[in-house]
């Protein structure tokens, strides 16, 4: 498979530009914002191509892309990072091959991915994925099971609670998808006076970033504008 290096390279350059570019009319440092190149889909032979770039940590949706990506890649020194919705039953592969959990939501999880870890001796970083709008094909945790929530991860020791993710809603009235972002950042404070340590908020994507941006996200998820489209297997 041949892989145009620089037109990746370029891409990345754009996005890295961008979000730049929304730092700065946010009043924000730009080194305060990091970007997680989202690589569910994209092949191995591309993801090492953006390893090539200095890119090492790339998101995934799926366990099951992982564990059939990572073989081909085991000397890239990836930190493969799951935003996507997890099945309990996927807590084995993500306990060995994850390095982050971004879209821990409930405590059968956090039990399952614990046990998992205590079994492979390590320990991973977790960001609690909250859900800020009411489109019911969303996940995350209700805004008011979150305190609660949070005490109760202060048991598990092999999870590294670093902070919050959120996906806004899908809408052309940019109020709307701001408020999503607020409220994890307000969440998040709430949550901070309360003697939580969550320094991170994951929030925006390539639509909406820049507002998540302007309401305090210090990571955005951006996959095609960097590795290009997406190309979905046919269902039948």
């Amino acid at each position: 498979m041949s892989i145009d290096t620089a037109y990746l390279a370029a891409n990345w350059l754009q996005v890295r530009s961008r979000v730049d570019q929304a730092c700065r009319e946010a009043g924000r440092d730009p080194a305060s914002v990091n970007i997680l190149p989202v690589s569910k889909t994209f092949s191995p032979e591309l993801i090492r191509a953006a390893v090539g770039l200095g890119l090492h940590r790339f998101g995934e949706n799926k366990a099951q892309e992982v564990r059939e990506k990572s073989p081909a890649l085991a000397d890239c020194g990836i930190d493969w990072v799951m935003i996507g919705h997890l099945q309990t039953n996927k807590a084995k592969d993500v306990a060995r091959l994850a390095s982050e959990v971004q879209s821990l939501d409930r405590l059968e999880l956090a039990e399952a991915l614990h046990r998992r870890l205590q079994h492979e001796g390590r320990i991973i970083d977790v960001l609690v994925q909250v859900k800020t709008s009411d489109e019911p094909s969303k996940y995350g945790l209700a805004p008011d099971q979150l305190p609660a929530f949070l005490e109760t991860l202060r048991g598990l020791d092999t999870l590294r609670v670093r902070g919050l993710m959120t996906l806004a809603v899908q809408s052309d009235q940019v109020d709307e998808v701001r408020s999503c972002f607020r409220a994890l950042r307000e969440l998040r404070d709430q949550a901070t006076a309360r003697g939580h340590d969550l320094p991170r908020l994951s929030m925006g994507m390539s639509g909406d970033f820049a507002l998540a941006i302007a309401e305090g996200a210090t990571e955005v998820r951006i996959g095609s504008a960097i590795f290009g489209v997406r190309s979905y297997p046919a269902t039948v």
